[in-house]
């Protein structure tokens, strides 16, 4: 089995359950035991200063919403570029926090960019599998930018990625142009 820890779940149609439609994941830990990853297209309605103020004794002046990062509740997550506060490599220059004192560090910096989630989606072993095997996702490696990606098209905008590799890869095609009038 070849882990897909680092890489992006992109839910297809064919994925019945609702608590994913059109949601991009990025694969945190996946082994025959199972998987888990984040959903990085969801925010939430609460700023990480307002959940922050909630949960910690220190406080966050960062705005940006916490995402929802899951059906699946537990701690709150975090996915981060620094090396110091890191839990675990996801990618390159990519980490996971969840203890709560590199949480509360990293909620107080400005060098380093995150993102917060509660919640988290979750597979037993064998079951990410089964759903890749019904097409229910189509997989591609994470990078920095698309987990850090700040627009509202992240599933457009990385399906289309998995969409136009197939069909270079499938046509023998060198370069797809933005503008097809330049073709």
């Amino acid at each position: 089995m070849k882990s897909l820890r680092g890489h992006l779940l992109v839910a297809t149609p064919r994925l019945p359950d609702e608590n994913f439609f059109r949601t991009v994941v990025l694969m945190v830990e996946h082994n025959e035991h199972g998987a888990l990853g984040v959903v990085l297209n969801r925010p939430g309605d609460q700023s990480v200063q307002q959940l922050w103020a909630e949960v910690s004794e220190v406080s966050s002046t960062n705005n940006r919403k916490v995402n929802m990062g899951g059906p699946v509740s537990g701690p709150l997550l975090a996915i981060h570029t620094s090396r110091k506060l890191a839990e675990i490599e996801i990618l390159s220059g990519v980490y996971l926090a969840a203890q709560k004192h590199l949480l509360d560090q990293l909620v107080q910096q400005e060098r380093h960019r995150y993102r917060v989630f509660l919640g988290h989606a979750g597979w037993g072993g064998g079951q990410l599998e089964s759903e890749l095997d019904q097409g229910a996702w189509l997989v591609t490696p994470a990078t920095k930018e698309y987990v850090f990606y700040e627009e509202d098209d992240l599933w457009e905008t990385v399906a289309k990625r998995i969409g136009d590799a197939v069909l270079l890869e499938s046509l023998h095609i060198k370069h797809i142009p933005e503008d097809p009038s330049m073709n």
